[in-house]
């Protein structure tokens, strides 16, 4: 089966279908519960729970695990079918950090697969003529930023060390769904809109979201036989079949060239990829152990800091509507920052003091800054405790928030959480003619590779992958798993997870809760607050003391799992379209 450039005749748009229709067509099991999310109310169930961010990829893991499936299992049919319906969030042509809990030998397990740099890229890749850096989506839009994807075979890894199911027919329905359509969702149908422009700079992906120069509407049907064919051929041969062959011949066609912005991927820069084992990172946290993915995802750490600042503070007492408690969480969130930028990167590239940085010591020195009565004048790095002398430049880089989550745990106890990713939304807007978009992860590197001759962290570099802010978390109580969450939401993720934690460990509330509970984050010194909710009457006290405000939508992703000896809990975000089914 050849793919070509001439990928247009793939794409079809069709009549109206409604998306339930669709979701009964692939799964018409009736799943004991759903995801209540304008009430509060999580998904209740006893053997298993899925969720993410589309109903219809949900439904295709419930089948999974509905049959016996293990989590592995039922994540390789969610993110074929979040692939397709969701194409702007993740999908193959993109990466993933994925922490497993096993639940018969207890061990926790991370995957990396995050996209690497091309072989043949420079320090100056994303700099001008004058070695000033380019403007970010001039960087973006093209093959330039286009990373080896790795999430094609971090699914295949997982099946392998713990999947129990056929691994053809975890493909079924994304085949299936690609080939008799989809509902278009109100939420592609208005990001397809509003970035018709840059959509359109490239023939195959007009075609796909632009047919006839007109942006795809809400609840016609969409159909990808380019997809359905690169999937028959994933589950037919394994990813053998993607990072080699006439589907990794069409994506280095795709990249090298994209008109006005080509890339330097090569054959070869495909056939090396190779998903890595990593320990997990943990902080302690109330007594739980708080665990995600490590360098080069910068989320455990971050996420981890910001909880080991907030210890010695009872933010149980104070209570979630107490501007002191976001006055803590806020500065936390900016210590943790600061290290952020100054030390984490991939560490197979710069050495990074991972155990230094959640050291409960140095945490406990740190948090000393959170004392007084207003907000931090400013924030600089610290100096965690490691065996190597490290002298390094604050980063200088832009994420911006996509993405996409999953959580689920299977009927053996098994819990699996994973952060997917094209990084911006539609990535690269590069068609691969296979039938999906391509990402544009190197643009999470610093466009700086040095600020007055000292060098930054996450500079770019042959085969190194960009740092992260993805934080897929299992938390733990006495070495069994607790909770499973994570978001997407670029740098934001760091906080929307952290906040879920806080509001679940200390404030009570049940996953749903948790997760509909309005955002606030800081970063860098402005708050950002969920416009349109009751964080608002935070604003004018947050004001007072010190900090900047700034009211803007913030769209997490966030989907969650609790469990408990009663059973499972199950939460969806109602800023998005996911559901959470369980039984």
């Amino acid at each position: 089966m050849r793919f070509t450039l001439a990928v247009l005749a793939s794409f079809t748009l069709t009549q109206p279908l409604l998306a339930q229709e669709a979701a009964d067509a692939i799964a018409p099991e009736a799943a004991s519960a759903q995801a209540s999310k304008d009430g509060g109310n999580p998904v209740t169930s006893e053997n298993w729970m899925v969720t993410a961010a589309n109903p219809l990829a949900v439904q295709a893991g419930a089948k999974v695990l509905r049959n016996g499936g293990s989590a592995a299992d039922a994540m390789v049919a969610v993110q074929a079918v979040l692939g397709l319906v969701e194409p702007q969030s993740s999908g193959l042509g993109g990466g993933a950090f994925l922490v497993w809990y096993d639940a018969e030998t207890g061990e926790l397990t991370t995957l990396d697969g995050r996209e690497t740099a091309p072989m043949a890229v420079t320090p100056t890749v994303f700099q001008d003529e004058n070695g000033e850096p380019l403007q970010f989506f001039d960087a973006v839009v093209g093959g330039l930023s286009v990373g080896t994807p790795g999430t094609p075979a971090l699914m295949e890894k997982a099946h392998r060390k713990w999947g129990t199911s056929n691994w053809q027919r975890l493909f079924e329905d994304a085949i299936a769904l690609a080939e008799d359509g989809f509902a278009v969702s109100p939420r592609l149908a208005t990001l397809v809109a509003n970035e018709a422009e840059r959509l359109g700079r490239f023939p195959a992906t007009a075609a796909y979201f632009l047919p006839g120069g007109t942006p795809i509407a809400e609840g016609s049907t969409l159909q990808n036989q380019a997809y359905a064919d690169t999937l028959r051929l994933i589950a037919q041969h394994g990813t053998s079949a993607f990072y080699s062959g006439e589907i990794a011949e069409g994506i280095v066609s795709a990249v090298r060239g994209a008109e006005g912005n080509p890339g330097l991927m090569t054959l070869q820069d495909l056939s090396a990829y190779q998903v890595k084992e990593r320990p997990a990172v943990c902080a302690t946290y109330r007594n739980h152990d708080v665990c995600g993915m490590g360098p080069p995802s910068s989320g455990a750490l971050t996420v981890g800091q910001i909880l080991g600042l907030l210890t010695p503070y009872d933010l149980a007492a104070l209570g979630a509507e107490n501007p002191e408690s976001w006055r803590l969480i806020g500065d936390a969130s900016r210590l943790a920052f600061a290290d952020r930028g100054r030390y984490m990167a991939d560490s197979d590239f710069v050495p990074v003091p991972t155990k230094g940085l959640v050291d409960p010591a140095y945490l406990a020195e740190r948090a000393q800054l959170l004392a007084g009565d207003d907000a931090l004048p400013e924030v600089a790095p610290g100096n965690p405790p490691f065996d190597h002398a490290l002298l390094l430049a604050d980063d200088i880089s832009l994420e911006l928030p996509s993405t996409s989550h999953i959580s689920i745990v299977d009927g053996e106890g098994n819990a699996l959480s994973m952060t997917t990713t094209i990084e911006n939304g539609f990535g690269s807007r590069v068609m691969a003619p296979g039938g999906f978009l391509l990402n544009n992860e190197l643009t999470d590197f610093s466009f700086r590779t040095h600020t007055d001759g000292v060098p930054i962290a996450n500079r770019i570099e042959p085969g190194k992958r960009p740092r992260s802010s993805m934080a897929p978390t299992i938390v733990l109580r006495d070495d069994a798993p607790v909770m499973v969450i994570g978001s997407p939401g670029g740098s934001r993720i760091i906080g929307y997870v952290a906040k879920t934690i806080i509001a679940h460990l200390d404030w009570g509330m049940n996953i749903q809760q948790a997760i509909d509970m309005p955002h606030l984050v800081n970063r860098f010194g402005t708050y950002d607050i969920e416009d349109g909710t009751t964080a608002a009457d935070l604003s004018e006290p947050l004001a007072a003391l010190g900090f900047e405000i700034n009211a803007r939508d913030l769209t997490s992703g966030l989907h969650g799992i609790v469990i408990s000896p009663d059973g499972l809990e199950g939460g969806a975000d109602p800023r998005r379209e996911g559901i959470a089914l369980g039984e």
